[in-house]
């Protein structure tokens, strides 16, 4: 015999289900605007965009430097492994990683995130469970295992439940990421909005603080490109072509695709 459907009042969509989604979405607004107002700019000097080119031609040559002729190639390599080349120096100027502890804008800035990105949310999800506090909000409209209760059914003990019932506080959640494609096109798609954009950089922050060190990565860059010889890729790469069969109908298939797409 099977269990009695659950069936829910229509109050609870105008008056729970509506409300939390209007709720997560203007604060999602808010945080984007009050993120451009209270996040500082950060300015990039010259020599940090000639450094970061550099090491970005060097990482290029050693990749793709197979699909060039060799003198091209050893060229390129000793123009940036000569003694002025901004790798070499680099490479011998002595240089230390910031210390996000020691530097009190980039202490701000964490500050700023954290208050902006978690405080927020603390804030509105107890808000939304004391108020909103034991109400089934919707469905889920395909079945599910128990594993899922605790994450669809939070504040909710009930064992005979479905699993594919959402609860308030589980319903705001799925709010919180489910929004995104809405502030996309809203509010663009660099916005500080995005939840799950913010909770990336907030994982993310540990890595950003212990940042390298210039002179070790000029230095390994240096390594690799002093290790990397030059291999033809395209050797013999006439005979491959002109002893490939062609067949006329390819040729055609492709023009009228071609033509199609355009």
């Amino acid at each position: 015999m099977s269990e009695p459907e659950l069936l829910l009042d229509s109050s609870i969509r105008m008056w729970v289900v509506l409300p939390i989604v209007f709720i997560t979405f203007i604060f999602g607004i808010i945080r984007h605007y009050l993120s451009l107002l209270l996040t500082s700019e950060k300015t990039v000097t010259l020599e940090q965009v000639k450094n970061s080119q550099a090491m970005i031609r060097s990482a290029k040559l050693r990749e793709n430097g197979q699909f060039i002729p060799q003198q091209a190639f050893e060229k390129r390599k000793q123009y940036f492994l000569a003694e002025d080349s901004i790798i070499i120096k680099g490479k011998n100027k002595p240089g230390q990683a910031k210390n996000p502890m020691t530097d009190p804008s980039m202490m701000t800035d964490m500050m700023k995130g954290n208050v902006l990105n978690v405080l927020p949310m603390i804030v509105i999800g107890g808000w939304i469970q004391w108020t909103f506090s034991g109400f089934v909000t919707t469905k889920v409209p395909f079945p599910l295992t128990i594993r899922f209760k605790p994450m669809l059914q939070r504040g909710i003990e009930l064992e005979s439940l479905d699993a594919s019932w959402v609860s308030s506080a589980s319903w705001y959640f799925l709010n919180v990421f489910g929004l995104r494609s809405m502030y996309s096109l809203i509010l663009g798609e660099n916005n500080a909005a995005d939840q799950t954009r913010l909770m990336q950089e907030q994982m993310s922050g540990a890595a950003m603080a212990m940042q390298q060190d210039p002179q070790k990565a000029f230095k390994n860059e240096w390594e690799q490109l002093m290790t990397t010889n030059y291999v033809n890729a395209l050797h013999g790469i006439e005979d491959v072509v002109c002893t490939t069969p062609v067949v006329l109908e390819d040729i055609y298939t492709r023009e009228r695709i071609a033509a199609s797409a355009s």
